[in-house]
This record gives structure tokens, sequence and C-alpha cells, in this order.
């Protein structure tokens, strides 16, 4: 795999976060001692100017960009560089005043008030004009700037508006996806029910709280719409930057899983993929080890949406968030293991918010690298620069690559679609979680998947596995048929292809679009299963002769019409006898469908099974250790974290350990919240 660095002024991670020193304008002294707090901490980037609208253009048109162009310069000369952002996050008040279509419309159309963040319409003519001139002036100012590495557009995009501008441009949306031709919308969103039939674009309204919501295409349609609208109001900004000279890469900050917006659609949009990361670590309900895979999860799902690039955290806490009902202290040594996680999962860059607390306001206690007592002496500044000098040791990392060959399926409209379908249980669902599920497992394995879309590329791999693909994109059967012909292993569980992209169902049997020709069933029917309720299957071990027991729960799907080979059978309930797992060999490659939710430690045969006619080499590895590689030419990185309070060894491990400048052969030895960087 090529190397592939994101930036070439710093030769190494990025190190830093946000900084507001729009906050401090007036002690001059925190600032100089702030610079120098920076370099002890061995920080080479700041992110500046996110929130910083109302000291750019205290009143309108009154723009001084001269105190953000000194500190930018005196950053610099101290070798920190600037991630430089646009300020439309926040509006200041005599915008709004003066403005009010920049304000957003709630779910029953009435105007918001001043305030918050993202409190935005972005499709106000009005609001984009602003927008236009403030950016217009940064990008004069500031573009082609050696201290300048990149573009921050706005921050965490998010919400939706429902005034009469966007209920417009929803309509015009529509006109265009549908041809102009109002039938066509008609029969996609099967409106004849409940006589709920529209004669023109015109009097389809956004799904207001007190309206129309119960229209499922509607409904989704319109969250496609508000990922258009967001996307939209995004490239605005960048082609704002790039008009008046800019030519340094674009991003803007994702935050994980994200409900409102499909990031995949949006991340074509941009140069670098860059999103928040905030574990919720110590908690009451889950280990630390079980929620870094989580973490774990979500760097595979941005890293993957630019295939052999590197990723970067924007954001994440040193130490401490301040939003959430219980907000818990990293414990010493976790924010490392936090940050390596990052890196080993294909980020170039460890990134906070933020540099320094603030004195007041909603985030006056979320965690900073200077806490309000202002030195350098804390436990959380200490760890930080410790992680700083630990990314100088790896920092030949930098532009190293991902080439994995396992990959999850997972889609937005599918993930909205599903949470919208009036079937099932209402609050066992999980499609999100069941996709970790699966990520999980093959993590135990030391193979970690990348997390990849229907509309992506998927010649690199030679698993996928699409767990609850309820919603098929078009022509997704034939692009499955293509993959497991050309020899791909796929696998697919209960509620998969009951509907096409507008949400209506197939006919002919479940999964729809020719899926079971190539699964070589049917599914009838999907029960839903309470808690207490026991039902078993009966899986049968290669021999054909022996068989174990695992536990379904929340959902079982009955088949019919099966000529693919059985793997396991219900043991009890109106199922009994019936398959639940089974192996259907198309062209040269194999298709799995799995009829049920089980543990998928209790099905480990099947990834087993899929890893070696895949010939993908692969070790069990202890509980609560995570392994990720990169690659850079010939060499390959291996990233090894110990993500539980106690020490581990693992056997076989061989090569030059990064951060300790020591050799391992055979034995790797990590601490407590351990990380090593084996280099091969």
């Amino acid at each position: 795999m090529e190397r592939n660095r994101l930036f070439t002024k710093i030769s190494g991670i990025l190190h830093g976060g946000d900084y507001n020193p729009e906050q401090w304008l007036d002690r001059p002294d925190i600032l100089d001692k702030d610079i120098a707090y920076m370099r002890d901490a061995h920080i080479n980037t700041v992110t500046l100017g996110v929130f910083s609208w109302a000291v750019h253009e205290p009143t309108e048109g009154n723009i001084n960009l001269d105190w953000l162009a000194a500190i930018i310069e005196k950053l610099y000369s101290n070798n920190i560089y600037t991630v430089l952002a646009t300020p439309s996050g926040a509006r200041p008040a005599w915008l709004d005043e003066k403005y009010p279509s920049a304000m957003r419309s709630d779910e029953m159309g009435v105007r918001n008030h001043h305030g918050l963040r993202h409190n935005h319409c972005m499709q106000s003519p009005e609001y984009r004009e602003k927008v236009r001139i403030i950016d217009t002036a940064l990008a004069k100012r500031f573009a082609g700037n050696p201290a300048i590495l990149m573009w921050h557009i706005s921050n965490e995009l998010g919400g939706y508006c429902y005034c009469d501008t966007c209920r417009k441009k929803f309509q015009e949306w529509l006109a265009d996806r549908y041809d102009n031709d109002i039938e066509k919308l008609n029969k996609a969103w099967w409106t004849t029910f409940w006589s709920h039939k529209f004669n023109s674009f015109d009097q389809i309204d956004p799904p207001y709280s007190n309206g129309e919501n119960c229209v499922l295409g509607l409904n989704l349609d319109w969250k496609r719409f508000n990922t258009w609208s967001a996307t939209d109001f995004m490239k605005f900004e960048i082609d704002t930057l790039r008009e008046n000279g800019a030519t340094e890469p674009t991003t803007t900050n994702f935050m994980e899983m994200f409900m409102d917006y499909d990031y995949h659609y949006m991340s074509k949009f941009i140069d670098v993929i860059s999103w928040d990361n905030y574990p919720e670590l110590h908690n009451n309900w889950q280990s630390d080890a079980d929620t870094m895979l989580e973490r774990s999860f979500n760097h595979a799902l941005f890293r993957s949406m630019k295939p052999g690039q590197p990723f970067m955290m924007m954001e994440s806490a040193p130490g401490v968030v301040n939003w959430r009902p219980y907000n818990k202290y990293r414990r010493p040594g976790v924010h490392k293991l936090i940050s390596m996680q990052a890196i080993a999962t294909g980020s170039d860059t460890v990134q906070y918010f933020q540099i320094r607390k603030g004195r007041g306001s909603s985030e006056q206690y979320h965690g900073a690298v200077i806490d309000h007592i202002g030195t350098n002496d804390t436990r959380i500044f200490k760890e930080v620069a410790s992680l700083g000098d630990d990314l100088n040791h790896i920092s030949e990392i930098t532009g190293s690559v991902s080439d994995n060959k396992v990959a999850i399926l997972f889609d937005w409209d599918n993930r909205w679609a599903i949470d919208d379908a009036w079937a099932l249980a209402k609050d066992t669902k999980n499609y999100d979680k069941t996709c970790m599920e699966i990520y999980n497992e093959f993590m135990s394995f030391g193979i970690e998947p990348d997390i990849i879309s229907s509309d992506m590329d998927w010649s690199n791999y030679k698993i996928i596995c699409a767990p609850m693909l309820y919603l098929l994109h078009d022509g997704i059967g034939d692009k499955i048929a293509d993959f497991i012909g050309e020899g791909g292993q796929f696998m697919a569980t209960y509620f998969t292809g009951y509907v096409d992209k507008s949400c209506l169902n197939w006919l002919g049997g479940f999964p729809g679009d020719g899926l079971h020709n190539i699964f070589g069933l049917r599914s009838e029917e999907i029960d839903t299963l309470y808690p207490e309720d026991v039902v078993n299957i009966r899986i049968r071990h290669k021999t054909g002769f022996t068989y174990h027991s695992a536990a379904v729960r929340d959902y079982q799907e009955l088949l019919r019409d099966v000529t693919a080979d059985v793997l396991a059978r219900y043991d009890n309930d109106y199922m009994a006898g019936t398959p639940a797992i089974t192996r259907n060999q198309f062209e040269k490659g194999y298709a799995y469908y799995v009829a049920c939710r089980t543990n998928q430690d209790d099905i480990e045969f099947l990834y087993r099974e899929m890893l070696d006619r895949a010939e993908i080499p692969y070790s069990k590895l202890p509980a609560g250790i995570e392994k990720h590689t990169r690659f850079a030419n010939d060499i390959r990185y291996d990233f090894y974290l110990n993500c539980t309070d106690k020490p581990v060894c693992i056997s076989k491990i061989n090569g030059f350990e990064l951060i300790s400048c020591t050799s391992v052969d055979g034995k790797l030895h990590l601490d407590k919240y351990g990380v090593a960087v084996i280099k091969n």
C-alpha cells in the first residue's frame, strides 16, 4: 500500500485541538503562557475560529481579522500550525435580529429564537449571504498563508429545519428526484393508502409533528433531502473559499454514527474525513473493552469513507466531558489508549476539544489540556505531554493506510427505514448494535473489518457481512450476485431484502431483488420474541454427527423453499426443525444466511469457515485486546491495545516496538490500558 500523507507541512502526527484565544484577548499573559505550554505538550497544530464570528464581525459589515492574523503568526513562529474554521456554526445576535429567516423552524413550523449552535436554516438566502461575506474575508486574508494547514467547514453540522424556505426546497428536490412526475411519487410512496394521494408537488409538506408523518416514503425522503441540504450548504462554503483563492484541503467534523445525515453521501464532497470521538468509559453497563470496541467500529466507519487515505480524529476529551448524565474522568493511562486507538485504526491526528478551559458558559467544565489552575503540572496535562512524546516516537507511521479484506455493510437509509418501520419490536431492532456485534466477532480473531455502503467499491474485499439489509438500493441484488459469483463470502441475516429504496415491499418473497435465488431460500415469517421467551437452535458440526445448542433472542425467521445447505435448525417453539442458518454455493462463492438473532460467539464456526474459505489468516486474541494494522509500502505496523485494567501477555509477536524502541521476540507484555506498535 502506498503511503498517503494528508499534510506535507508537518512530518509527523498532528497533535493539538480547538483553541479559543478570542476568549482571552484581554489577557495577553495567558496567551503567551498557552503557547509555551503547547510546546511543552508537543502540540503542533490548533483549530482556530470555530465560534469566532461575533469577534470577527461584531456589527454587520465591521469585519476585523487582525487579531486572528496576529495569533496565527505567533503560533506559526513557535512551529504550531492552524486549522482555520469558518464560523457558521454559531451566529452573532445582530444577524438574527436583522435577518430572522436565518433562524431555524421546528417540527411544527414555528420559528426558533436566537441562541444555541446550529440554530440556522441552511437554505436561507439571507443567512447564506452573510456566510459568503465572512468566508470571503477569511479566504482573501489567509488563503496560501504557510501557517494554514486546512479549512474546517462550520462545526458538527446537524438538525433539520421546517421553515417555508426548506419546505419549498424539499418540493423542488422531490420534483427533481421523481422526474417532475407526481404519479411516480404517489406510486413510490403508496399514497392510495389512507387517501394520501397528492395532485402536485406543491401540496407536499415536510413531516411536521402536527401533520403528515405516517407515509414511510415521505419520512425517508425527508431525511435524504436534509442530507442533501446540509451537503449543499457545506459545498457552498467550500466553493466560497475556493473562489477566493483557498487551495488548502477541507474537512468538516462528523459525529460518530449520527442519525441526522448520511455521512457516506456527505463524505464525497470534502477532502479529508474527520470526526469527534467521545467514548463513555468507566460506565456501569459495559466493560471498558466493549466501549472501546464501539469506538473502534466508529473509527472504521469513517476510515472506510475514503479508502487508501488516513482520517482525522478532530475532537476528543482530555480528561472529561461535561454534557453526559455522569461526567467521569478518564483513569490514568486511558487518554493514551483512546488516542492510540484512533491512530491504530487510521487517524493521522490526535486533537482535542479543547486546549484551555473557558471561565464561563456551558462548556466551562469540559475537559482541556490546560485547566483553570493554569499550570503544566496537572495529571491531564502531563498525560497529554507524555502522549505527544509517544506520537513523536511513532511519527513514521504517518500516511500509512489500512488494507482490510473483510467489510460490514452499513447504509444510512437502511438504518432510517428500519427505525421507521412499523414492524418487529419498538426497542429491540438494534441495527447499529447488530452491526457492531459482527464487527466485534471478527476483531476477536485479530481481523479488522471496514464499514462500507452499498454503493461503494467492493472489489478489495473477500468477505462482506450485511446484517439486517432491510432496504435494497437499485441494483444491489446484481452487485451481491457478482461479488459472490467471483468467489466472495457474503453473509446476510434475518430482515434482509424486505423493501426497495422507497420502502415498498418486494413481491414474490423475501429477500427480494433476486436474492432468494442467491441464498437458496425464502423468508415467510419473522417472529418477535419477548425477553423471557426460550428458543434455541441446534448447530451441526462439520462431521455432521454432533451438534451444539445456541440461544435465540429477539427475532426468529421462518424459512421456506430452502435449497441451501442447512447448518443449524430451530430446536423448539413452532419453528422447530426448520432451517435457522444456511450456506448456499453460488458460482465461485458462498452465500450465508442467519435467520435468527443469536450471540455471535455462539456461531463462531461461521466466521472461521468464511475466513478459511477466503484464505485470510487469523488468530484468536485474549479478551479485551484489539489488534489493528496499517501499511506503508513494504512496511507493516501492528498495533496492540489492552483495553482492560489487567496486564496481558500475548504470544507469537515479533518485531520492533516503536514507542519503547525495543525488540519483541515471541512475547509481548502489555500493562493495563497498555499500547504497543510493532514494526515489521
